[in-house]
């Protein structure tokens, strides 16, 4: 297969997606092989196309295959060539996402964690150290996607490069996005590359990059009246460029995907259809609303597929959308994006502004969404003069003034109020859980609202009207010129989930062997001792005379830190400086720090330090604190109408009537040791220089400076804002914490261990739940599944207790975390529960106790027994 002809199999224009000749509207799900077990593929890819859908969408996370620098790995559940050729095999294409940036939750947004080792390297930048980088991914990973690109030899339809780049503050866009592409074609990718946008910016997206095809991501809020508007505009916008709207994410509501498909969308990718898990150390942190938030095991966004496989409502309205389309077929896929022809009006809660298209060959359809809660009462609407029922929480496509040849009948369709689910010679076939409004000619009929099983006929002009409930339309194969209908054998009901409480487990004696990692002046950071995933330990003796409080700078992701054997409670500040009372502990001590890594993060969030991309994981540094002072004062204002010499005023304390314009404060800071600044009440970010350097933004989640000894020239400037409750700053001299010896226990060394030795093994002994902990304490807990009946969908772990982290290992594999009380917000899926995948065998658990109210404890384990 050439060049030439694989740009003809698959090709976008203004007017649709292409493929072998045929314009296609295609539905995609986002269905990701790296969360989920091999043997659960081709189940999962055949459930994506029975929902109707007829693409999915895979990210490719490279430090999923680059486990260590140069270490790569195609093998087992890395295998993505196996997954993609299955998507051949169950008829399915596919969008291939292999970033180098995917963001997707996932760790450090599949940018290996070795990278922030090198302080040259500047990830997603037109940089030759990071693209260097890339080209060693990308080497490995391309090859792979354009042996298997349709129709040669596989489904790969297009290749995205990167993702969201808008979101980013990338210097060279057009450089950078270039270098991708050169990477794509050299590499033989010959199908279309397209690069998505996050908030709109297609520009800042794609770079504008020739060969670079942008699509565009939209999510909404699902009752907004004002999502059509907006995404017309973007119709038009490619429209312009002589493209088709390719929206790569959504919404998963199929309401709202109805929406986008009138208005104007010929590819729709809601995110995440069909969910999976978080499998060992792999999410990442930081993820949306406050900063820190953590990603469950599970990853689960409520979409038609849950995590273990179960189909929710929503599949069948997959399956509903997925007929209309396939009845309208390339008459929907060729139509423009516009408004209706003929007014609509409600008297429910709908769109702002409607939206249509003009279907090739004549005609409209129009959605016309009730955004009222289900269980509420039908509304009504009038289209063109005609009222007609919407049923609440639905968003039907309505036919208007379409020519009915193409399906055997010499008229015109005038209007029909609900979903055309089948059309042929002579019979027209709707869905609908409302009556169902037909004008054909001068005819006007109104069909009853279907019962499911009870379908309703009508017969006019010789032409038939089938209407069946949404129930039957899902099932329904083909409907007889008579307005028969054959239907499928209904799915089976699923059964209740049944549970186990396990209370009798084995205990290990001893835990995992540490490596050790070196000693070292200042405490490095763990990337630095080959821990990319897993856990390091950091210790040292301290001399805590005349020091009542240590500060805490950097540390990541999660810290017990223990002084003097007083275990302090989990510090999860994500780089935060945090302080911490050692008044009550002994002169000369014990200092030791268990920092484990809960992911890398995937968005580049400024307002704590490790949360920016790239950012390492460590314990930071740590600092005794030898004294404290007020410098709130004394500071010479500039800027407004400030004149010279400047006004001295306490810090934030100009008055001025230009509220939000910024006020500049300026001091000298002396201290005979390294200091750390403390801006208490920063309410909206400040912009802090030191010795007229490169300013840079603090914000109130970490308002801190730190500054090495001697006199340095600070400023601060801020919006001035009377209502803001004013700012406070305080010095702290610090002396470096020094003298550290470093172990470190890996994901590799961890998953070893517990997969390590018989139950049976007499250095394990029997224990019965509930198992109390002391803060820091370790215990290892072997669980007998061997008597449980099995179960195709898996069992869920459910621990229960407070103040424990709990770890799951099965089958030689990391299953994931739960913290199961005084705990950070999560994300994601249930965030209390471990998966234990059908056919794996055996549970690990490693159970910490923290520090908090209450004493560590396990109370119980319960095995669940997922919906089938």
């Amino acid at each position: 297969m050439n060049r030439t002809q694989t740009i003809e199999a698959v090709r976008l224009d203004g007017r649709a997606v292409w493929i072998d000749g045929r314009p296609r509207t295609l539905l995609c799900a986002s269905l990701f092989y790296f969360r989920l077990p091999r043997e659960q593929w081709r189940a999962r890819l055949e459930q994506v196309r029975d929902s109707g859908y007829t693409c999915v969408d895979v990210y490719l996370p490279w430090n999923f295959h680059e486990l260590a620098p140069g270490r790569w790995s195609f093998e087992g559940r890395r295998d993505v060539a196996a997954f993609l050729d299955l998507a051949q095999e169950t008829g399915l294409y596919v969008i291939a996402r292999p970033g180098p940036y995917i963001c997707s939750e996932w760790d450090g947004g599949a940018l290996p964690a070795w990278l922030g080792l090198d302080p040259d390297l500047r990830v997603r930048q037109h940089e030759p150290r990071f693209l260097a980088q890339v080209t060693a991914w990308f080497d490995q990973v391309l090859p792979l996607l354009a042996e298997r690109q349709y129709p040669a030899n596989g489904p790969v339809i297009m290749v995205q490069l990167e993702n969201e780049l808008d979101f980013f503050d990338c210097e060279d866009r057009a450089g950078y996005l270039t270098a991708l592409r050169d990477q794509a074609l050299r590499h033989g990718i010959t199908v279309p590359l397209i690069a998505c946008s996050g908030q709109g910016d297609i520009v800042g997206a794609t770079g504008d990059v020739p060969g670079v095809i942008p699509a565009c991501n939209f999510y909404p809020d699902d009752d907004s009246p004002d999502i059509e508007p907006e995404v017309r505009r973007y119709a038009q916008v490619l429209a312009d460029r002589d493209l088709p709207l390719l929206i790569t994410e959504t919404n998963r509501r199929h309401r709202t995907l109805r929406r986008l498909l009138a208005s104007g969308a010929s590819l729709i990718a809601p995110y995440l259809q069909s969910s999976g898990w978080n499998f060992g150390y792999t999410p990442s942190t930081g993820n949306w609303g406050d900063p820190g938030n953590f990603m469950s095991h599970g990853y689960d966004f409520g979409g038609y597929v849950s995590s273990t496989g179960a189909e929710r409502p929503e599949y069948a309205q997959a399956q509903l959308l997925a007929r209309v389309i396939d009845a309208l077929g390339s008459r929907l896929a060729l139509a423009g994006s516009s408004v209706p022809r003929v007014p609509v009006t409600a008297d429910f809660p709908t769109s702002s502004s409607p939206s249509a298209r003009d279907l090739d060959g004549g005609g409209q359809l129009i959605a016309v969404p009730h955004l009222g809660t289900a269980g509420a009462a039908p509304g009504t609407a009038v289209v063109n003069g005609v009222r007609v029922a919407v049923a609440p929480d639905s968003c039907p496509l309505m036919l208007t003034d379409v020519p009915l040849r193409p399906w055997g009948h010499d008229g015109t369709l005038t209007l029909a109020s609900a979903d055309l689910v089948a059309a042929s010679d002579g019979v027209l076939t709707f869905s609908s859980e409302v009556p169902v409004t037909v004008v054909l000619g001068g005819n006007r009929v109104e069909i009853p609202a279907p019962a499911v099983g009870a379908p309703e006929r009508v017969t006019v002009e010789g032409l038939t009207l089938v209407a069946l409930a949404p129930g039957d339309a899902v099932r329904l194969r083909a409907t007889e010129r008579d307005g028969t209908v054959r239907l499928a054998d209904a799915a089976p009901l699923p059964s209740a989930a049944p549970s186990v409480e396990v209370r009798d487990v084995r205990r290990r004696a001893a835990g995992a062997h540490e490596e050790p990692a070196g000693a070292h002046e200042l405490p490095p950071a763990l990337e630095a001792l080959g821990v990319y995933r897993g856990r390091g330990t950091y210790r040292t003796t301290l001399d805590l005379k005349g020091v009542d409080e240590l500060l805490l700078v950097g540390a990541a992701d999660i810290v017990d830190l223990s002084v003097g054997g007083r275990v302090h409670p989990t510090i999860a500040g994500f780089g935060a400086a945090q302080r911490i009372d050692v008044r009550e502990v002994g002169r000369r001590v014990g200092v030791e720090a268990v920092v484990e890594i809960w992911g890398h993060a995937n968005f580049d969030d400024a307002r704590l330090p490790a949360l920016r991309l790239g950012a390492l994981r460590g314990l930071g540094s740590l600092w005794t604190v030898r004294g404290v002072t007020d410098v709130s004062a004394l500071w010479t204002v500039h800027g407004h109408w400030a004149g010279l010499p400047a006004p001295v005023r306490g810090l934030g304390g100009w008055s001025s009537t230009r509220v939000g314009i910024p006020v500049t404060y300026r001091r000298e800071i002396r201290s005979a040791t390294a200091s750390a600044l403390h801006l208490r009440g920063v309410v909206e970010p400040v912009r802090v220089s030191v010795d007229d350097g490169e300013p840079r933004t603090v914000h109130r989640e970490d308002p801190w400076v730190l500054l090495p000894a001697g006199t340095h020239r600070v400023s601060v400037t801020l919006p001035h804002h009377p209502s803001g409750g004013g700012l406070r700053a305080e010095l702290l001299g610090l002396e470096p914490v020094t003298d550290w010896t470093c172990a470190v226990q890996n994901d590799d060394v961890l998953t070893r261990f517990a997969a390590e030795g018989d139950p049976a093994d007499p250095e394990r002994y029997d224990i019965r739940l509930p198992l109390a902990l002391e803060p820091g304490e370790e215990a290892w807990l072997d669980v007998d599944l061997s008597h449980l009946p099995p179960s195709d969908k898996g069992f869920a772990v459910r621990p229960a207790g407070t103040q424990i982290r709990v770890t799951g290992w099965a089958a030689g594999e990391c299953l994931g975390r739960v913290w199961a009380d005084g705990r950070p917000a999560f994300s994601g899926g249930d965030s209390n529960i471990l998966w234990i995948p059908p056919g794996w065998s055996g549970l690990t658990l490693l159970v910490r106790g923290t520090a908090g109210p209450g004493n560590p404890e396990l109370r119980t384990l319960r095995l669940e027994y997922p919906d089938d």
